[in-house]
């Protein structure tokens, strides 16, 4: 699978903390350092020189040859390890842990050469100020659950919420666990400054029941982080299928980052299958970045993401299986923030479970954007496109596109609500044959006060013959302007009240009126639209006609 935001031109936006060295890598500029700048020395504590050269340590002044493995990192660091050198074992026979808790030194860059690294249970470093771990075609390799040792939880934890890390560097990793039983989270990462990690590829699905493969935080509003290249394309088993059964709610979780206050960007990830949500980001007030990526068959949601001003950027999210335990896949679900973007993604169903919307706009999100964005959904069971849900706050939908294929749905759902800020839809094209199962047989259920709809184009044909209607309108003050409307039965239907339809286009394509009014509408008022068929009015009051098109 080729990744979409690869293909389709992105805006180009990289977190501002995160800069190209135009070789196509990125670096990170928020120490105030430069690629060549001194870095300050200190000594291993408790290893004299020589004792550390025959560990396999050396200092940065030391470590320099053309071939050396990422080198450009190395004048960051006081010193250099290679792994192996100081005694790791890079067949896959060995645990190397015991060598990592010899070698545990701050302001260190570790480097794994060529191999394979057997693990079998955790590192643990905490509260560091500066240290890295970089794989040179290096494969990390977890014991299965049966011979995990300890905590079956991580391979490496660097940092935690009350003694955080300063700057981590963790890159060029796969992580082996392809045999039965196994799956572990590779990395769990608290830093309060600075967090890079980058290439981090994981074989084989999480079948071991514990938690998933990956977890980030940043811990200060001003720190920063780059999640970049991360990849769990096989997904996880859902728990009850584990040899943890009984012990975990669902299973595990692709990417995990809800304690998050600083910046936090996802860049090109991965995720397939998980049973307890793909990326989940929604549980604190930092804000999340997501660039590009591949989200696939995840329950729950594939992207879950919160906070504040955050951005869903050019994503492709695909939901086109699923698992007889998987009971809602939604594709990208906002909520428990304020300002947030979903920009440039494209949402393709094709295995929609009953509550498995395209994108869910939930009620602890006080403020939305969603633009430049494409919804497919196709299949033969019911699901809706774009929900917004009664509590949510202001919410824009512009220049994006539906495409609606299913036994009934609604592509645009605007839910009942007691709120009163505005709900906007522009440039908004809702087009696709489907049924009328369970009565969910309208383009645009709008049961909110204040929404506006500016030139969109909805069609609703109907799948086999099925009455279809364009909009139906529940709530107060609509506003239809410069828009068309198709539908196999009624093009508009109003229940609502103070509803103005004007300078649009609407036509039944099934023999019907243009217009139903129900004797609940009140006060509707329609002007200057092409109304072919003309109004039924079913004895709605306060009815408001002016420069019509009657065909």
């Amino acid at each position: 699978m080729v990744e979409r935001s690869d293909l389709r031109c992105s805006d180009g936006m990289n977190s501002p903390q995160f800069q190209s060295d135009g070789n196509g890598a990125d670096r990170s500029t928020g120490d105030g350092r430069t690629g060549t700048g001194q870095t300050r020395r200190t000594v291993l504590s408790g290893l004299a020189a020589a004792g550390a050269a025959g560990l396999g340590l050396s200092t940065t002044a030391g470590a320099s040859s053309a071939a050396a493995p990422y080198e450009e990192y190395h004048d960051e660091y006081e010193n250099v390890v290679d792994v192996v050198e100081a005694g790791a074992d890079n067949t896959g026979t060995e645990s190397i842990t015991p060598v990592l808790e010899d070698l545990r030194a701050d302001d260190t860059l570790f480097v794994f050469p060529e191999g394979r690294y057997y693990m079998d249970e955790q590192f643990r470093y905490t509260g560091f100020e500066n240290i890295g771990f970089v794989g040179d075609d290096a494969t990390l390799v977890p014991a299965d659950y049966h011979a995990f040792d300890g905590p079956q939880f991580r391979l490496f934890r660097l940092g935690v919420t009350y003694n955080p890390g300063s700057r981590l560097r963790f890159e060029g990793f796969k992580v082996d666990q392809t045999a039965p039983d196994t799956g572990i989270r590779a990395i769990e990462a608290y830093v309060s400054d600075r967090l890079e990690v980058r290439d981090i590829t994981v074989r084989g699905q999480h079948d071991s029941g514990t938690w998933g493969p990956g977890l980030f935080n940043i811990t200060d509003p001003d720190g920063t982080g780059l999640v970049e290249r991360f990849r769990a394309p096989d997904g996880g088993a859902w728990v009850e299928n584990t040899p943890n059964a009984g012990e975990r709610w669902r299973g595990p979780i692709g990417i995990e980052a809800n304690q998050n206050a600083g910046t936090l960007e996802f860049k090109h990830c991965w995720l397939g299958g998980f049973p307890n949500n793909g990326l989940y980001a929604a549980g604190s007030e930092g804000q999340i970045v997501v660039s590009g990526g591949l989200y696939r068959n995840s329950n729950g949601a594939n992207i879950r993401v919160g906070g504040a001003n955050s951005v869903i950027r050019w994503p492709t999210v695909e939901v086109d299986e699923s698992r007889p335990e998987d009971r809602s896949q939604r594709g990208i679900r906002i909520e428990k923030g304020r300002d947030i973007e979903i920009y440039g993604a494209l949402v393709d169903i094709t295995s929609p479970m009953p509550t498995s919307h395209a994108i869910s706009v939930m009620n602890t999100c006080e403020k939305a954007r969603i633009k430049n964005t494409e919804v497919r959904i196709r299949g033969s069971n019911v699901n809706h496109g774009i929900v917004l849900s009664p509590d949510c706050g202001e919410t824009t939908i512009a220049d994006t596109s539906i495409s609606h294929e299913t036994a009934g749905g609604y592509p645009l759902w605007i839910r009942d609500s007691d709120r009163s800020e505005r709900i906007l839809a522009e440039h908004l094209t809702i087009s696709g044959r489907s049924g009328d199962a369970s009565g969910f047989r309208d383009g645009i259920r709008c049961e909110r006060d204040n929404c506006r709809f500016s030139h969109i184009s909805v069609t609703q044909e109907g799948r086999d013959g099925t009455d279809r209607n364009a909009i139906v309108n529940t709530g107060a003050d609509l506003t239809v302007y410069k828009s068309e409307l198709r539908a196999s039965q009624y093009p508009y239907l109003d229940v609502g009240t103070d509803a103005l339809v004007r300078d649009s286009d609407l036509e039944s394509t099934g023999g019907e009126e243009a217009v139903c009014l129900y004797a609940s509408a009140e006060n509707p008022t329609l002007k200057k639209n092409r109304l072919a068929g003309g109004i039924r009015d079913l004895g709605a009051s306060g009815v408001t006609t002016w420069e019509n098109t009657i065909e």
